[in-house]
């Protein structure tokens, strides 16, 4: 995860496209990210990122067709927003503490799923 220092407005990374979605995992994450496209979703890796318990990562996803896949570990918390037509597949955490993913997707169709591993 990439992180913003104290003398600069916290990062925003931003993924755009037309058709097609993103992939994104590991360092190519920052501490807010923004994915566009009109239509294809995003799949996100956390997994092997280094976050500190009480961190928080805030992540938008933007598309009229397309759903987002995130992959974290078994002690993050994921809280989800936006609307959409879809669901949320997400069993919560199954170990205490850790840090706060923030989904909000905006669209369509599509649902956000998460798998812990």
């Amino acid at each position: 995860m990439t992180k913003s220092d104290g003398n600069d407005d916290q990062k925003t990374d931003v993924h755009v496209s037309i058709i097609g979605g993103h992939r994104l995992e590991g360092e190519t994450i920052h501490e807010r990210t923004l994915t566009a496209s009109l239509i294809g979703g995003a799949s996100i890796d956390l997994t092997d990122v280094d976050l500190p318990d009480g961190a928080e990562i805030k992540i938008t996803k933007l598309s009229l067709i397309g759903g987002v896949s995130l992959k974290v570990r078994p002690d993050v918390t994921v809280k989800v927003g936006g609307i959409r037509l879809g669901g949320v597949s997400d069993a919560g955490p199954t170990a205490p503490g850790g840090p706060t993913v923030r989904v909000d997707a905006w669209g369509l169709l599509g649902g956000v799923s998460v798998e812990r591993g």
